[in-house]
């Protein structure tokens, strides 16, 4: 409780309309003490505090709450107004004027936009005055219905500040765990790779050798495995993929080196390269390489065996189109609505190597660059995947 009453206080201290709130009532009614308090079953807490007239209670201070009228208004949520306890019929015999030396008071009920009680607006003062016959109590009971929103909107600030700090905290963990991955596990395989290539020198025996080629093959593999994790780290907690936008006039050559690449691992399958002009084209020259090697081995891996992968590269209308193509059957249409996700893959009696993450950064790639990917499937046309890339700037004339 303590904890709460401790938050509404600094609540109210941030709401800059207070202050002004507490002057004018005391100017209105001529009454030189004037507070707002949180009221509980337990406590009675001033939350602000215009004292003029040496009342001797500051922000933080308590009373004991069955000492006090607030009380009683915490169990009816009425207003209480008195011109002269002295005087008064329900109150020249009670408690609270008499301890707190009082002749005028005023207090009205405040409420959480929740409607639930909070405490009260209250003035005082040794001086009778004339209350119940003018307008401060409508005066004050609009004090108390926007001091109600000022709170929610306080609070409301406070939640979105605490939550923007936590993401920011959390940002910071991504970002660390980013880059503890990528060391953590680069820095071993890399040792693994470098020691295979040595003792591939070293080793004649035929038999061992295979074994060799096969450690760096593995290593190889873990090696991609590994940067497909980090990627998807980026995309999918961090901010994003991280593009380095640039005139790229070797393109076309680095498109064709991917897709020699890919023959030479899969020398059996076949794989036609139509490559137009392509200057004139931003972009992260590595980055489209990596999205047209993803979409080439995942042409390969569920397309029909016997038929060819066509990749095409051109500059159609303003826009760089980058597209995969092969034969097989269609994809489904609930599979594909979940092509680009992560873990996904294009059909369900597919192999399942890999982890699924291929399109996914292909598509994650695609956005870093301000473009899309699209694709179509159809029994007769087989599977067609486009990377499609507005052009930064106008092609320039060769």
């Amino acid at each position: 409780m303590v904890k709460t009453v401790a938050a509404d206080i600094a609540i109210i201290a941030r709401i800059n309309a207070v202050p002004a709130i507490l002057q004018v009532i005391c100017e209105t009614t001529g009454m030189r003490f004037a507070a707002v308090a949180r009221v509980t079953e337990t406590s009675w807490t001033a939350c602000a505090v215009l004292d003029t007239l040496g009342f001797g209670l500051d922000v933080g201070g308590e009373l004991d709450v069955s000492t006090t009228l607030c009380h009683e208004i915490r169990a009816s949520h009425q207003t209480v107004i008195i011109d002269k306890a002295s005087e008064d019929e329900l109150y020249c015999a009670h408690h609270t004027p008499r301890i707190y030396r009082f002749e005028s008071y005023i207090s009205v009920p405040v409420f959480r936009t929740d409607g639930s009680f909070f405490g009260t607006i209250c003035a005082l003062d040794p001086r009778p005055a004339n209350l119940k016959s003018s307008a401060i109590r409508p005066m004050m009971e609009s004090f108390a219905r926007l001091l109600s929103v000022q709170m929610e909107t306080e609070e409301n600030y406070q939640r979105t500040e605490a939550a923007l700090v936590e993401e920011r905290e959390i940002a910071d963990l991504r970002d660390q765990f980013i880059a503890v991955l990528g060391h953590d596990l680069r820095n071993p395989l890399f040792a693994i790779g470098a020691g295979a290539e040595l003792l591939q020198r070293r080793i004649t025996d035929e038999k061992n050798l295979g074994i060799v080629k096969h450690i760096q093959t593995s290593a190889r593999r873990a090696s991609q495995l590994i940067e497909d994790v980090l990627d998807f780290a980026r995309g999918r907690l961090g901010a994003g993929i991280v593009v380095d936008l640039k005139d790229c006039p070797e393109l076309a050559k680095s498109l064709e080196h991917v897709v020699s690449e890919i023959q030479r691992i899969h020398p059996q399958r076949t794989i036609e390269l139509n490559i137009g002009d392509l200057n004139g084209i931003v972009c992260d020259v590595e980055r489209v390489g990596q999205l047209l090697s993803n979409l080439v081995a995942n042409a390969i891996s569920h397309g029909a065996p016997q038929g060819p992968v066509r990749v095409s590269a051109h500059v159609n209308e303003g826009a760089f189109a980058l597209s995969v193509h092969n034969q097989g059957d269609p994809i489904p249409a609930a599979v594909k609505t979940q092509l680009f996700k992560p873990f996904s893959r294009p059909g369900r009696n597919s192999p399942r190597s890999g982890l699924g993450l291929g399109l996914y950064i292909a598509q994650q790639i695609a956005l870093a660059h301000g473009g899309h990917m699209d694709v179509t499937s159809t029994e007769a046309g087989g599977t067609l995947f486009v990377f499609n890339l507005p052009l930064q700037r106008p092609v320039q004339p060769r």
